[in-house]
């Protein structure tokens, strides 16, 4: 069983992957207080997309489901604003949840399971993904290109493809890559685009 452990939550209008980017700028106070606390210690904090409320104001009741973020790089351009860059970390499962200061929910977190690396990615899916990178650039994307680990190509193109928010948190959700990548294989054949296109 993994070990269970707390971890402040930023409850988002965005779903945020594995290995994926999170430009942010913070500048509640309880987000402020908590961005301190994770540039001293060195610590993450998850990303959960909202399921009732906002961004901004009261908390906001997030998804059950997300992924663990670490800062990168912050500046602060003002007192009491911080801009991030913080990179997705790992899928972790909300136990349960309680409002801490200055309104901030903090979760009882326990990591899911990392992707398996053994299945080789699905043909369509990498290529679309391959001509992105070609078309766009290689250093429009975070880290090193990695088109034959199922994993990242499921992610990557989760993130560049038109999804509702619904349909990105199926697909954070989702244990195995190889099942992302035919719910995403799916969606592309039925926009038109297939291993001809």
């Amino acid at each position: 069983m993994t070990e269970r452990f707390e971890l402040p939550l930023f409850p988002l209008g965005t779903v945020l992957y594995p290995g994926g980017l999170l430009p942010l700028k913070v500048f509640e106070q309880r987000y402020v207080e908590m961005t301190k606390r994770c540039v001293r210690d060195g610590t993450e904090f998850g990303v959960c997309l909202i399921r009732e409320g906002s961004e901004v104001g009261d908390p906001a009741l997030p998804a059950m489901i997300g992924c663990t973020a670490k800062i990168d790089q912050w500046e602060v351009p003002h007192p009491n604003l911080f801009e991030l860059m913080a990179r997705g970390e790992r899928r972790f499962r909300v136990l349960n949840t309680e409002v801490a200061a200055l309104g901030l929910v903090v979760c009882e977190a326990q990591l899911l399971p990392v992707d398996e690396a053994t299945d080789a990615p699905d043909p369509l899916c990498r290529k679309v993904l391959a001509d992105v990178i070609e078309r766009v650039g290689a250093e429009r994307f975070p880290g090193e290109i990695q088109l034959d680990d199922a994993g990242w190509v499921s992610y990557r193109l989760a993130e560049i493809l038109p999804l509702s928010n619904d349909i990105r948190q199926q697909l954070l959700e989702t244990n195995a890559a190889h099942e992302r990548l035919a719910m995403l294989r799916d969606m592309l054949i039925a926009a038109g685009i297939n291993q001809s296109s």
